[in-house]
C-alpha cells in the first residue's frame, strides 16, 4: 500500500464501518475490504455514542430529569444502530440455552421469532442500560458524557476480537459475508479503543478496557462451547454484554 492511498483506505473503512453497524446514510466506496475495516469499529462508537450524549445533554438543556435524559440517550444507542444489536442479544439467548446441540442453536438463531429467552435478554439489557445511563446523568453530565463514550467505544472493539479469535459457525450471515478478520486488525482496534477510553476516563479507561477483554472473552468461550465460534448474532451480544459491564463498572 503507497503513502498516497493511505488516506483513502481509512476513509473507507470508516464508512464502511458505519455502513454495517448504523443505519446512518454513508456512501461506501470500497466494500472488498470486509472484516479488515474491523479496526475502525470503535470509530464507530465515537459517532454512535456521542450522538446519544448529544441527545442526552439536549434532554438537560430543556430540563429535564436524569432518567428522561438517559431514556433519550438510549434511544439514540438502539435507534442508530436499527436494534441490530439488541437482535443479536436476542437471538442468542433463545438459541445458546434453547437448543439441544451446535446445530439446533444454529437453526433457532436464524429464526426470525423472538422466544422466551430472547425477550426476557432484551428487557433486562435495555433495562441494565437504562438504569446505569440514569445513575451516571445523577452523577452530573461531566460524569455520563465520558462513560457513554468509552462504553460505545469499547463495546465496538469487542466484535473484531471474536471475529479473529474464533471461526465462523456458520457458512453464510453477515459476519460469514464481511470474510475474516486478521489479528492485527483486530489488536489495532483494541488499541485504538483503549487510547480513547484512557483518553476520555484517565486511568479508569485501563480498568473499562481490561472489564470489556473479559467480557469479550467470556463470550467467546461460550460462544465455542455452544456453537463452535462466531456468527453476527453473537458479535451482536457481545457488543450488549460488553457495553453493560462497562456502564456498570463506571457506575460502580
Amino acid at each position: 500500500m503507497t503513502k498516497n492511498c493511505q488516506p483513502f483506505v481509512i476513509a473507507s473503512d470508516i464508512t464502511l464501518a458505519l455502513a454495517l453497524l448504523t443505519r446512518l446514510p454513508v456512501r461506501v466506496t470500497r466494500f472488498d475490504r470486509g472484516a479488515r475495516a474491523g479496526w475502525a469499529y470503535p470509530l464507530v462508537g465515537v459517532v454512535v455514542g456521542g450522538l446519544a450524549v448529544i441527545g442526552g445533554a439536549t434532554g438537560i438543556w430543556i430540563g429535564l430529569p436524569d432518567q428522561i435524559n438517559a431514556l433519550i440517550s438510549l434511544i439514540f444507542l438502539v435507534v442508530l444502530t436499527g436494534a441490530m444489536h439488541e437482535d443479536g442479544l436476542a437471538d442468542c439467548a433463545d438459541g445458546l440455552w434453547g437448543g439441544w446441540n451446535p446445530a439446533h442453536r444454529l437453526e433457532i438463531m436464524k429464526d426470525s421469532h423472538i422466544g422466551a429467552y430472547g425477550a426476557i435478554a432484551i428487557f433486562f439489557g435495555l433495562s441494565a442500560r437504562w438504569a446505569a445511563l440514569w445513575s451516571l446523568y445523577s452523577a452530573g453530565f461531566a460524569v455520563a458524557a465520558p462513560a457513554i463514550l468509552a462504553a460505545a467505544v469499547l463495546s465496538r472493539a469487542a466484535m473484531p476480537a471474536l471475529m479473529a479469535g474464533l471461526p465462523h459457525a456458520r457458512q453464510s450471515g453477515l459476519s460469514h459475508s464481511t470474510g475474516p478478520c486478521p489479528p492485527r486488525t483486530a489488536a489495532l482496534a483494541a488499541a485504538v479503543a483503549s487510547v480513547l477510553a484512557m483518553g476520555l476516563l484517565g486511568t479508569a479507561g485501563l480498568a473499562a478496557a481490561t472489564a470489556a477483554g473479559l467480557s469479550a472473552w467470556t463470550l467467546a468461550l461460550i460462544a465455542r462451547a455452544k456453537i463452535g465460534g462466531q456468527t453476527g448474532d453473537i458479535l451482536g451480544a457481545t457488543q450488549q454484554i460488553t457495553e453493560i459491564t462497562v456502564l456498570f463498572l463506571l457506575v460502580a
